[in-house]
């Protein structure tokens, strides 16, 4: 049996189209909400049995890894935040980087020798790294407008993972998969009522944040807090990387409200300076990302003035 877990936003959905477009296979699906990457835990494998893993952190799988390697399962890994101490193990392939302008769709963009790249061009709009996005489609002599039509696609399927729960997101994230796979190209998706329906929701939900302004706002970094309502907790990563290009010297921090009070966290380093993001949230319980962007899944109210200074302390004192 083959298992692919993947992350449920647009980096891990569409470093997986490449790969099943290209490599037809029966697998059972593993993916969840964007902050949702302990999956491999929920892989339930027998030795012989093989695992694709896209764009979820090694090091926040460290301990179901082992256990599925030394259960003679064989990985295959593919992935693009920290990943730890990689383990040295006859039945594991991992294709890490860290480095800021790559993605898990750009990965497999080079591994597949750019058979499906229009795929690995959203995936890398989505994951609001425009400026390798944008190269490459240049250099596969895409057109302005295709290229825009792709970009909007990145970002939709993106927002689309954002939310605490699955109840929040429009489709699940697996669903939207199936949608865009059956599609096989983004031009066909972008012409579906699956893709009018969440740019629509994309556009309502982006029209609600634009009145919000910052609860703290200094010259290396400001935060924003939003609400507790569907339409907050759908848009908050979106908005973060929102306000990176529009204020690229300085970080943000986007705190949603939760049913209890707590928060859910979306940090940006600045755009100019794209790094330490992951050092913030690293800090807490259940943060973490990489060094451009980061987030912590659960900020308890009586913690939100140590982010404040640890976001001081990552990038500059406020003035």
């Amino acid at each position: 049996m083959h298992y692919d877990v993947f992350n449920g936003d647009a980096d891990g959905i569409c470093a997986l189209l490449q790969l099943r477009l290209e490599e037809p296979l029966v697998s059972t699906r593993i993916t969840g909400i964007k902050r949702d990457i302990a999956l491999l835990e929920r892989v339930v494998a027998e030795p012989g049995d093989t695992v694709t893993v896209l764009d979820i952190s090694m090091a926040k799988n460290s301990d179901a890894l082992s256990q599925l390697l030394d259960n003679g399962v064989m990985v295959d890994y593919i992935d693009h935040h920290a990943a730890g101490a990689i383990p040295e193990h006859s039945n594991l392939t991992a294709t890490i980087s860290e480095a800021p302008e790559v993605c898990t769709a750009l990965l497999v963009n080079g591994r597949l020798r750019g058979v499906r790249v229009e795929w690995a061009i959203t995936g890398a709009f989505g994951d609001n790294l425009d400026e390798p996005a944008q190269r490459l489609a240049e250099k596969s002599g895409l057109r302005a407008p295709d290229i825009a039509r792709l970009k909007e696609l990145g970002v939709c399927i993106n927002y689309n993972g954002y939310g605490p729960s699955l109840d929040d997101l429009h489709f699940h994230p697996d669903a939207l998969y199936e949608s865009l796979l059956e599609a096989g190209r983004p031009q066909a998706f972008l012409d579906s009522s699956t893709f009018r329906q969440l740019q629509q929701g994309y556009q309502d939900d982006l029209a609600a944040s634009a009145a919000l302004i910052p609860i703290v706002e200094e010259s290396a970094f400001a935060v924003y807090q939003l609400p507790n309502a569907p339409w907050a907790r759908r848009v908050s990563g979106i908005y973060s990387n929102d306000l990176v290009r529009a204020h690229p010297d300085r970080a943000h921090a986007v705190l949603t409200e939760q049913d209890d009070g707590a928060f859910l966290v979306s940090v940006r380093a600045p755009f100019n300076n794209r790094a330490g993001a992951d050092q913030v949230c690293s800090q807490f319980d259940t943060g973490g990302g990489r060094a451009a962007a980061a987030g912590i899944n659960r900020l308890p109210a009586y913690d939100v003035g140590a982010l404040f200074a640890a976001l001081a302390t990552q990038y500059g004192s406020p003035r």
